[in-house]
């Protein structure tokens, strides 16, 4: 059971970093007339998106690593 949880850790983990990258990138992106236009735009909306994709798998990770905790606690 451990030997699973790892593996699903370490597969959290990279998605997490996946969804850092991707966030990065689409920032990197943005135009001047992004920033100036009116209300949200396409690149607003996909680094949202991966921002919220990040905490997602931040978070799974979490309770992973809480499980592991508990079942080395037996």
């Amino acid at each position: 059971m451990q030997t699973i949880l790892v593996i699903l850790l370490v597969a959290a983990m990279g998605a997490t970093v996946f969804f850092l990258v991707r966030g990065i990138v689409q920032f990197l992106r943005t135009t001047e007339a992004d920033l100036k236009g009116e209300g949200p735009n396409q690149s607003a909306r996909l680094q949202n998106r991966a921002m919220q994709g990040r905490i997602a798998m931040q978070a799974i990770a979490v309770v992973i690593v809480v499980l592991l905790l508990l079942l080395m606690g037996r």
